[in-house]
């Protein structure tokens, strides 16, 4: 199934040429500008071909063509909260325990088997992208591109709570190496040789020997928020290697912070033209 999203020049793009109002404007890497230049009808003007260089008049509509793509994941029916969805995005609310793509031993339960199933069943393109990764244990918001102009344009920023073990104030950020501990596949550590892993953490309440912190991430290694407080002396409520949802909600209710808390992410979502 071939698509295409259009989108209409605004004003003050009056006289400039394409390429600028899709680099600028949309916010097109230079890779996807010349793979949309080198897709037959790729860049259509009010409905005609053009070229990059072509100038734009006021009301213009521009128009993206994208090739036929092949089904990314296997449909399977099951519940799908939706949380935002238009031409470009769509966003959906991961719960705990699930994995975003499928692997081994989670081939058809994963997030991403219910959204090609929503696909499938409102007769979108199958092919998507998701903009990063969660890990299965945490929920939250989860942004998708339709297609990739969207992956490619999109500025996502996300905020992060969890209850760690201990007391800590104010802010602070754990700049540590991340990488695979000695002898394990799976188990994570601060070391030499890892990853360079940057965390930025902000204390937001205070309970019976608990805090309760607000993370940005400026990078995205595998457990990076687990390790990083592990290394700090201040483990997440739990003490699991994968910390749940159901232990933050306890340690709240446990410990004064209040029952209604979210645990996951915050998500701060912008296109290049406009917020969502």
């Amino acid at each position: 199934m071939r698509r295409s999203v259009s989108y209409t020049v605004p004003s003050q793009w009056e006289g400039r040429p394409v390429k600028e109002f899709l680099r600028r404007y949309l916010g097109l890497s230079a890779r996807v500008l010349v793979k949309q230049k080198q897709t037959e009808e790729g860049l259509l003007k009010n409905g005609l071909p053009c070229r990059s260089v072509d100038l734009l008049s006021a009301g213009d509509v521009l128009e993206l063509r994208f090739p036929e793509e092949t089904v990314s994941y296997e449909p399977v029916e099951g519940p799908l909260a939706i949380l935002w969805e238009d031409q470009d995005f769509l966003v959906v609310d991961k719960p705990p325990q699930m994995p975003v793509h499928p692997s081994p031993g989670h081939d058809r339960d994963s997030l991403l088997n219910r959204v090609a199933y929503y696909y499938k069943q409102t007769m979108q393109s199958p092919a998507f992208r998701p903009l990063y990764r969660l890990d299965r244990d945490t929920s939250g918001a989860l942004a998708i591109g339709k297609h990739r102009v969207a992956a490619s344009s999109a500025q996502v920023e996300k905020r992060y709570y969890a209850v760690c073990q201990g007391k800590l104030c104010g802010e602070g950020t754990v700049d540590a190496p991340i990488g695979l501990a000695p002898g394990s596949k799976i188990l994570r550590q601060c070391g030499e040789g890892g990853q360079r892993a940057v965390t930025h953490w902000k204390a937001l309440a205070v309970g019976d020997g608990h805090t309760l912190l607000e993370f940005r991430l400026e990078t995205g290694r595998t457990h990076q928020i687990r390790v990083h407080m592990a290394y700090l002396g201040h483990p997440l409520a739990g003490g699991a290697i994968h910390w749940r949802e159901t232990t933050c909600m306890a340690a709240l209710e446990k410990r004064s912070f209040g029952r209604r808390f979210i645990a996951g992410i915050y998500l701060f979502f912008a296109r290049r033209w406009g917020w969502i």
